[in-house]
């Protein structure tokens, strides 16, 4: 077990031994239970982006169809908290099993629905359940694996988006054309079960392993403040529902309500974008609101402006995730020569390239292939910041507070992410009732000028996520 050392102890000149690869006897099965699991979870996000179309139809939720999303990232920034402070106080293996169960019933529950109420029930504890999990990883990640192999690691999590992303979006979109969307669900869930096999082995050592005293804050605080964001985020959502200025007034509230309880539960700072830790969490939460709050609408725009049948919008999605796991390996083979801030730039650049690209297409009614391109762009870019956030907040850990650093990193994207999805549908819902104007009359040109906006903010932040002294791979 290797602690990793803060970013003001580095000590660039040392030279230390390279240790063996992630797929050595040592870390094979850890690396293919974690591989097996975030392998899942992808599967799972990108079927659900694609049927969701369906879905709402069939289940007359409409209405809803943003909360289906967002609801489920804001249950997940309380899954994040609990298993953060739980894997600081007893290690990541006992929230780590109650994550994967918890998950397991919402896909029960989503699986088998027959009324929109019940299958976002289910959702939102998907979101409980994968938000933990996700934590969880990170923290066996920093305890299992020495910090020169987590580019690696981190590189291995997002080329577990490859194959999902190559059938996932197409196969969901025939099976729900073919069977039933249900079954989507369901069989993610058989799989989840196999999979959690494989990391057994790994589990078992961490749970006997001794766990130092915990610096966080207090886990019933913190607990409260995720519970405060997630409302927040609902309300964002749900706030459609009213009408007039209303809406804005109650998502205003809301968003100032989401603000204030994170602060809490990242590191001081982050929201002022302090070098450093709070910038590299800030920049998680910036570039997730803008590559999410787009991926979401994406297949429904191009289903609903080019008439595209689901398996074809779907297949833009796996564009873009194939283009995200390529650039974090191609971010992993470089390593040291290229250095976390020159790819979290160049990253961030490519990124609001790629999103501008959606809302120009929408704008003016380009072809699919020109959003397809754009699409490609933002993967990349994604998947050259994503693998050096995830190593640069596990070095700027000890294993005091790798839990709540973790899931602070976590909570920036899902809060962001949900955030960004549901002022995007508003903002949809908003421009279609105006009809007409520079946003045409389905009004997707309007959310998507918001995500292209929020990728553009991320490029300063990505200047600021390394203090004055440079921090390097060890």
């Amino acid at each position: 077990m290797t602690a990793n050392v803060p970013p003001d102890e580095t000590t660039p000149d040392a030279k230390p031994s390279r240790p063996a690869g992630i797929l050595s006897g040592r870390y094979l099965w850890t690396t293919v239970g974690a591989f097996a699991l975030v392998f899942l979870g992808a599967f799972e996000s990108l079927a659900v982006t694609t049927i969701m179309p369906t879905v709402s139809a069939e289940l007359n939720g409409e209405a809803l169809y943003s909360l289906a999303f967002s609801g489920t990232l804001a249950a997940s920034v309380v899954g994040m908290v609990v298993a953060g402070g739980w894997a600081d106080r007893r290690g990541p293996s006992r929230p780590l099993v109650a994550a994967i169960l918890i998950f397991l019933v919402g896909l029960v529950l989503s699986g088998t629905a027959t009324d929109m109420l019940v299958f976002i029930t289910g959702r939102l504890l998907q979101g409980l359940g994968s938000g933990a999990i996700n934590v969880c990883l990170y923290v066996v990640v920093a305890r299992i694996y020495p910090a020169v192999l987590h580019p690696r690691i981190f590189g291995t999590f997002a080329a577990a988006w490859v194959l999902p992303s190559l059938i996932g979006p197409p196969v969901a979109g025939v099976v729900a054309e073919q069977i039933s969307w249900h079954w989507v669900f369901l069989g993610v869930g058989v799989l989840v079960v196999a999979a959690s096999a494989t990391i057994v082995p790994a589990l078992r050592a961490l749970w006997l392993a001794p766990v130092l005293e915990s610096t966080a804050a207090p886990a019933a605080r913190n607990i409260l403040w995720s519970v405060v964001v997630a409302i927040g985020v609902l309300a964002i959502s749900v706030s459609g529902e009213s009408s007039g200025a209303l809406v804005w007034i109650i998502a205003a509230v809301a968003l100032v309500v989401v603000i204030v309880a994170i602060r809490p539960l990242v590191p001081r700072g982050t929201l002022t974008a302090r070098r450093g830790l709070p910038s590299t969490v800030l920049l998680r939460g910036a570039v997730a609101s803008a590559f999410f709050g787009t991926e979401v609408y994406l297949p429904y725009f191009l289903s609903e402006r080019y008439d595209l049948p689901l398996w074809a919008s779907g297949l833009i999605l796996t564009v873009g995730a194939v283009s995200w796991a390529t650039g974090s390996q191609v971010q992993g083979w470089l390593g040291e020569r290229m250095s976390h801030d020159q790819a979290a730039r160049l990253g961030a650049s490519v990124l609001s390239i790629g999103i501008t690209v959606q809302f120009v297409t929408a704008l003016f009614t380009l072809s699919p292939f020109v959003a397809a391109a754009g699409w490609f762009l933002a993967g990349g870019g994604m998947g050259l910041i994503f693998p050096r956030i995830g190593t640069l907040v596990l070095a700027y850990s000890t294993e005091r507070d790798q839990g709540f650093n973790s899931a602070a990193m976590s909570i920036a994207d899902s809060a962001g992410g949900a955030t960004s999805i549901a002022f995007a549908g508003l903002l949809l819902a908003a421009a279609t009732g105006l009809g007409g104007g520079i946003f045409s009359t389905d009004g997707f040109a309007a959310p998507l000028a918001l995500t292209a906006v929020l990728a553009i903010l991320a490029i300063p932040v990505a200047f600021r996520i390394l203090p004055e002294r440079r921090l390097r791979l060890r």
